[in-house]
């Protein structure tokens, strides 16, 4: 049997899956899908799909993958979906097909206990508070007893707690075959279970930070792997770009400064003046930094030349070259010494990689790559590619040698582009000639959803649009007792709409809780506003029911990858079109290449690239096919400029809205067709 008649009978109505998975339907759409996995995996070469919400593309991936017999490499964009899949889907299927494969979950080495820098930790405790030591007490029993030395296994570990970078290794500080632990290295050990495995689970982050500087166990694994998955691949140019960028900042001299200042209390205690070098860092660093001291905090500064945009050059070159001096002056005080252990071979090495970092800023950018400086808390100077085309095509060339290179590339995502080819997505990835697929949501979004667009609303560059648009989420919002979520584009947008949203709440006498991004984790306000929408209302649901329920306000990450069925969400307000900033320096090269080429960059980058974002915005919206909700967009430029149509016949096809009567009826529908009956 083939494996196109293996995936086709796995997925028939009365198949494996339809057997063995409660509540599994046979879809046109996802089998259309997974055949297609099954011709590529078959035949190799590169296929590129897009699978609308609701397709159920996980398994349309993963079977063929599993029936394939192969070794196979999932990428997820988050930890949650490589999780979710490790944990969850993988192993159903595994049960559903009674196949002994063996599996592995490999993340970066961030994510796994350091037993070398652990021994260490308690003598870097001096900035920490009761809490903090506590916790470092509690990692410190749970070492004892760990397998995997996956930090996630210890749940009181908020990601952005101070005791992670005690207890875990950067590739700055790790002692690599030299270290004392390398037999009880959790990294290692995680790498040599990748290795034995038939399915390897990882994230885009990871495979990115390999092919950049081949450490984490990806590389070497690549070449045994016949099939490679990228699931949420919309998010791999971005995330590729960002890996294959070259970075320096005042904030690693500190580091670097800190870490030095350490060997006070290691053998070579009296034999460098560790001190002296540090304070020469912390000196060299603040000399950059107050070169920005006038100009405030920015997100980020261009630089198409030797010197950053309004910066004198000879005040830039001085403090540069203060940072060079201090940089040789500590790879040669620690290379002095290090013959007394790899902690010291390490360190050299890191104040090499810093010095040729730092000169690598010292000419103009070359030509294909975008460079910024960006002024915060510190000073931080990047260099990019434009796109991962290049290091894409390499990879995914049809020509490679066997056993080279895995033979099968899928890259599959619910939004990839705006026209048939995909132009978007295939572009910036270097896939030209791949095979491309678009495969329809199954949901009835006519039925199910409608979306409003109001024509009397200030527009988006008015001070008064955060009000409106807090104004119009609180009028749903109490009509619907809560069940409303509010993305935004700005952190700013999003303060002011959540504090709007709280006035108005406690002006009309409700209770509505107030969530927003920042405040807690992120699964921690997902579970809170579902929640929220079990309680009974004060009232019966009516056009107004009185209190209760919740509003949540997010921006950024929460644009994709929340996953809410059912009526605990059912409305969504966004603020405006996602449209890139246009002062991203790496926005503006990429249009600046587009009009080199005789493009227009409207067209080809920034309207794709706000469609895109609107519909996985929307997408948020229906997640099943008893979904029922309304979409609301404050942004008058969709009726008001030409290119608002294309980004609505982007969405899925909704009802529209006409006005303000037509808004108000589907709320009051939405809220009756949830009254329990009499």
């Amino acid at each position: 049997m083939t494996l196109q008649s293996a995936v086709q009978a796995a997925f028939a109505p009365e198949g494996t899956l339809a057997r063995s998975l409660p509540g599994f339907r046979s879809r046109p759409g996802q089998t259309e899908m997974a055949l297609a996995v099954a011709r590529t995996i078959e035949d190799g070469g590169v296929l590129v799909v897009e699978a609308g919400t609701g397709v159920g593309k996980t398994l349309a991936y993963v079977v063929p993958a599993l029936l394939g017999g192969e070794k196979v490499l999932f990428s997820t964009a988050t930890k949650a979906l490589q999780e979710q899949l490790f944990l969850r889907d993988i192993p159903r299927l595994l049960k559903a097909f009674g196949f002994p494969v063996r599996l592995a979950l490999l993340k970066g080495r961030s994510s796994y206990l350091c037993t070398q820098r652990l021994q260490g930790a308690r003598q870097t405790t001096q900035n920490l508070g009761p809490a903090d030591l506590r916790l470092l007490a509690r990692v410190e029993d749970w070492a004892l007893s760990t397998v995997l030395g996956d930090i996630a296994e210890v749940p009181e570990l908020d990601e952005r707690s101070p005791i992670i970078p005690l207890v875990t290794s950067t590739r700055d500080n790790c002692l690599g075959s030299g270290c004392p632990q390398i037999r009880n290295c959790h990294t290692q050990l995680a790498r040599q279970e990748a290795m034995k495995a038939d399915i390897v689970v990882v994230n885009h982050h990871l495979f990115f930070a390999d092919l950049g500087v081949r450490a984490s166990g990806v590389a070497e694994l690549l070449p045994s792997v016949t099939t490679v998955v990228f699931d949420e691949a919309h998010q791999l140019n971005d995330i590729g770009v960002h890996f294959f960028a070259r970075q320096w900042s005042t904030g690693q001299m500190l580091s670097l400064g800190r870490d030095l200042a350490e060997q006070t209390q290691g053998p070579a205690r009296g034999l460098v003046d560790w001190l002296g070098l540090q304070a020469d860092a912390i000196e060299a660093a603040q000399a950059l930094k107050n070169l920005f001291e006038s100009a405030g905090p920015q997100p980020m500064r261009p630089w198409l030349d030797a010197t950053p945009e309004g910066l004198p050059s000879a005040p830039w070159q001085a403090a540069v070259a203060q940072c060079e001096r201090v940089l040789v002056a500590a790879s040669a005080a620690v290379r002095a010494v290090d013959e007394l252990g790899p902690t010291f071979t390490a360190l050299a090495e890191r104040c090499d990689t810093r010095l040729q970092n730092l000169q690598l800023f010292a000419a103009a950018p070359p030509e294909g790559q975008v460079r910024w400086l960006e002024v915060g808390a510190q000073v931080q100077l990047s260099q990019s590619p434009l796109t991962i085309a290049e290091p894409m095509r390499a990879l995914a060339r049809p020509d490679a040698a066997p056993g080279t290179q895995p033979k099968s590339w899928i890259f599959t995502s619910a939004t990839l582009g705006t026209d048939a080819q995909l132009r978007w997505f295939v572009d910036a990835c270097g896939l030209e000639g791949a095979q491309v697929l678009r495969v329809a949501s199954p949901f009835d979004y006519a039925t199910q959803a409608a979306v409003y667009v109001p024509r009397e609303f200030p527009r988006p560059q008015d001070a008064t649009h955060s009000a409106a648009v807090a104004a119009l989420a609180a009028q749903g919002a109490s009509a619907l007792g809560g069940r409303t979520m509010v993305l935004t584009t700005t952190t700013r947008a999003m303060r002011a709409i959540a504090d709007a949203l709280r006035q108005q709440f406690v002006a009309a006498g409700l209770d509505t809780e107030v969530l927003v991004q920042g405040q807690a984790p992120k699964r921690e306000l997902v579970d809170r506003f579902v929640g929220a929408s079990a309680r009974p209302s004060h009232t019966p649901a009516i056009a107004v029911p009185q209190g209760d329920g919740c509003v949540l306000v997010a921006t950024a990450s929460f644009w994709e990858g929340i996953d809410i069925a059912g009526d605990a969400l059912q409305l969504l307000v966004i603020d405006k079109l996602p449209f890139a900033p246009p002062d991203d320096p790496l926005v503006q090269a990429r249009a600046s290449a587009q009009v080199a080429g005789g493009g227009n960059a409207f067209k080809n980058l920034h309207l794709p690239q706000a469609a895109i974002a609107l519909k996985q915005g929307a997408g948020r919206l229906i997640r099943s096919e008893t979904d029922r909700g309304i979409l609301v967009v404050c942004d008058v430029r969709l009726t008001q400029m030409g290119y608002g149509k294309k980004l609505l016949d982007g969405l899925p096809p909704m009802r529209r809205l006409l006005g303000g009567e037509d808004w108000l009826e589907a709320l009051s529908n939405l809220a009756e067709a949830r009254q329990p009956p009499v």
